[in-house]
């Protein structure tokens, strides 16, 4: 762990311990926007720790800003900070300095449509099941034609809105664009093809999965030692020990795929193998998210299914996510098909050769 990674880790973990409570947690699900908790978080510079620092932001790669995804995923920070991070960097990438806000992007469904007159750009469509739809300044979409497929950028507040939530509460919202004019518009390079915007959100969902898996495993150790039965702490039980020695497994599997696959994404681009490293880090972290929050919920009991109690902020989350931008099913396909395409005889030279 470098310096840099040491001194993020420390800050998101002081900082979201400080800020994240099961009142916080319930009232975002009441669709009350935590304005103090995203203020803390801009004034710390997390939103655009990733965006170059010619575009004002911090210029931290990938492999180190995997502390602040983990963390928020750790202690399930529930504003749209990894959604701004990725958008923003995905920005600055492009040559584009980001606005100051809240931006969230879509890349799990069919494109925005793409009209092209007189030099200039009209976009229509809608988007369903977005990521803080409601709460965001911006957009970032991909939008196409028969001729031309871009990335844009869009003033989320022309648009109509219906509101909505997944299983954890969170906000996922509809958006309707009718002939809106893009703030942004980014040609498609050859590093970042048509669908890239959706390898760099799993990417991060799967850190967040990973940070979610780790904070079931402290919950659970630190139940089991002091709720007791037979007169000793269960954790004392050899059928709990079991249990969470799987559970350590799955948590030390799913951050390492997760931590391989941001330091790929320091080396290399979509086009040049990330979507293999990716979706090695979605299917692990999504099939230790499903047997964590499992174990969890055996763990603790009926006590785990209670409002006032935490775990279900956690595993409502995982089991949220692991089905956002790309389930295991979805990510295994796409891998079995880049496998076939290599041919039988590069199959064990190819994983050799992974990062």
């Amino acid at each position: 762990m470098t310096e840099i990674s040491k001194t993020l880790a420390e800050t998101c973990d002081r900082l979201f311990s400080n800020l994240i409570n099961n009142d916080v947690l319930r009232e975002t699900e009441l669709a009350v926007w935590p304005d103090p908790i995203w203020q803390q978080i801009e004034e710390n510079g997390l939103t655009f720790a990733m965006v170059n620092e010619n575009h004002g932001g911090s210029g931290i790669k990938w492999i180190d800003c995997f502390q602040i995804i983990y963390w928020s995923g750790y202690y399930s920070v529930p504003v749209p900070l990894v959604e701004t991070m990725v958008s923003s960097w995905f920005l600055s990438q492009h040559n584009q300095a980001p606005p100051k806000g809240v931006i969230t992007f879509f890349c799990d469904g069919k494109p925005l449509d793409l009209i092209e007159s007189n030099n200039s750009y009209k976009i229509s469509g809608i988007i369903e099941r977005i990521p803080w739809g409601a709460s965001a300044d911006y957009v970032l979409a991909e939008a196409y034609n028969s001729n031309k497929q871009v990335y844009v950028l869009l003033d989320a507040k022309k648009s109509k809105i219906v509101k909505d939530k997944n299983i954890s509460g969170e906000s996922r919202d509809s958006m309707t664009f009718d002939k809106a004019s893009p703030m942004t518009v980014i040609d498609i390079s050859d590093a970042f093809r048509s669908n890239s915007l959706l390898v760099y959100a799993a990417l991060a969902r799967s850190v967040q999965m990973s940070g979610g898996i780790s904070a079931i495993l402290d919950n659970c150790i630190s139940y089991s030692r002091e709720r007791e039965q037979f007169g000793q702490p269960i954790a004392k039980f050899q059928a709990i020990q079991h249990q969470l020695a799987i559970l350590a497994a799955e948590a030390a599997a799913a951050k390492i795929a997760s931590q391989i696959a941001c330091r790929a994404a320091d080396l290399i681009d979509v086009s040049s193998g990330l979507e293999f490293e990716v979706a090695t880090a979605k299917i692990r972290a999504g099939e230790s998210a499903g047997l964590a929050a499992s174990i969890g919920h055996q763990v603790h009991g009926a006590i785990g299914f209670t409002d006032e109690y935490s775990l279900h902020y956690i595993t409502r989350r995982l089991w949220s996510w692991r089905s956002e931008y790309g389930s295991e099913s979805y990510w295994a396909r796409r891998m079995g098909k880049e496998v076939i395409a290599g041919g039988a005889d590069n199959l064990w030279a190819d994983i050799t050769a992974r990062l």
